[in-house]
């Protein structure tokens, strides 16, 4: 599950994504991305289904969040 905002800054270099490119895909502003982001080591706040549509959004490109303790990201095998 998508929790932290460095989680998501670790998710979009993996992908390889640009902010404008998730925010396309997770239909919502680019704005909302970067204050997702802006949270860095600490939780994200916001709406639910919007932090619901990045996590979807990162998925499809093959991001699986790991949440075992402490946040973290890895490319799905």
């Amino acid at each position: 599950m998508l929790t932290t905002g460095n989680q998501l800054k670790a998710a979009r270099a993996l992908a390889s994504v640009e902010q404008i490119e998730l925010a396309d895909a997770a239909k919502i502003h680019v704005n909302t991305i970067r204050a997702m982001e802006a949270s860095g080591a600490y939780g994200i706040s916001g709406r639910a289904q919007n932090v619901q549509a990045v996590q979807r959004a990162l998925e499809d490109r093959g991001i699986e969040f790991l949440n075992h303790g402490q946040p973290g990201v890895r490319l799905k095998r």
